[in-house]
């Protein structure tokens, strides 16, 4: 009788209504993220066959994939290369969303994140085609530096990581600009209020108050931004010119020209590894400068 009174206290809760509300969405999430997941991790401790899979345990991939010079440079790579693209969008994002939020008026504000969002409408694919056209050796901007007299002979600008980078920035723009406005948003303005009224000026305002109440939102816009970016695909083939590969293009390679499943497994297991590790040092690092600013 105590257990079943117990169970009709839990069932009437606020807090169990809730999660029986979401309970179906946030099963089929996890179950379509949980299951492509595990069977990555599952192939990667397997053998690779003649057209087939051998399913005997092995840690012949992960020795294979961690010996590799290749692999490692390519992750090096990887890293640089997201680590490049998330300082670029978060520093280009942060003045953006600070506009957002402090100098337009409310009224506003909705147009304004409606035009951050116009890039969109249109596929990511055809907007890293647009990048290409108009980096390329006979593109728009070589052809507007040409004709303003800047430049003699057309630029190389395809095929480098500069090319990547600021392809990749502008993708993930709006999924930096938009976190850092949420934080901004929710700052208290009387704080900064009272921290100029105590003589502070508006620079040392920024610093000892707006930026360490804004780092929720900082710190979600680098984790969103750097995660995707070191997996991308499309961008280093068609921008780089399958020149300066990433780690997605080595898995990709594993798994579809070279047939080699589990070799892919293993290297992408790999590849979230080191995300997850990098993620980790990342939050532990911001959670200490929040402390230290306390």
């Amino acid at each position: 009788m105590e257990l079943r009174q117990i169970w009709e206290r839990i069932r009437r809760s606020e807090a169990f209504g809730g999660y029986a509300l979401v309970s179906p969405t946030a099963s089929y999430a996890m179950l379509m993220l949980a299951a492509p997941l595990l069977t990555i991790l599952a192939y990667s401790f397997f053998k690779d066959g003649y057209l087939t899979i051998v399913r005997e345990v092995t840690f012949e991939n992960y020795i294979a994939t961690w010996s590799d010079p290749i692999f490692r440079a390519i992750l090096l790579r990887s890293l640089l290369v997201s680590a490049l693209v998330t300082f670029i969008t978060v520093a280009l994002a942060f003045p953006v969303a600070y506009f957002l939020s402090f100098v337009v008026k409310s009224e506003h504000k909705s147009r304004w994140l409606f035009l951050i969002t116009i890039p969109f409408w249109t596929s990511y694919l055809i907007r890293v085609f647009l990048w290409k056209v108009i980096l390329g050796y006979n593109g728009v901007l070589n052809f507007g530096l040409e004709g303003l007299g800047i430049i003699d002979d057309p630029l190389r600008m395809l095929n480098t990581v500069g090319a990547i980078a600021v392809t990749l920035a502008h993708a993930y723009a709006p999924f930096a600009i938009l976190p850092i406005f949420v934080s901004l948003e929710k700052i208290d303005r009387s704080l900064l209020e009272a921290g100029q009224d105590l003589g502070e000026s508006k620079l040392r305002t920024f610093m000892r108050v707006t930026l360490p109440l804004a780092m929720p939102g900082v710190v979600g816009a680098v984790l969103i931004v750097f995660i995707p970016t070191i997996g991308d695909y499309v961008t280093p083939e068609l921008i780089g010119g399958g020149k300066l590969p990433m780690v997605a293009n080595m898995i990709q390679a594993q798994m579809l020209p070279l047939d080699n499943k589990p070799m892919g497994s293993a290297i992408a297991v790999s590849a979230m590894v080191v995300v997850a590790l990098v993620s980790v040092v990342f939050l532990a690092l911001n959670a200490r400068y929040l402390r230290g600013r306390k």
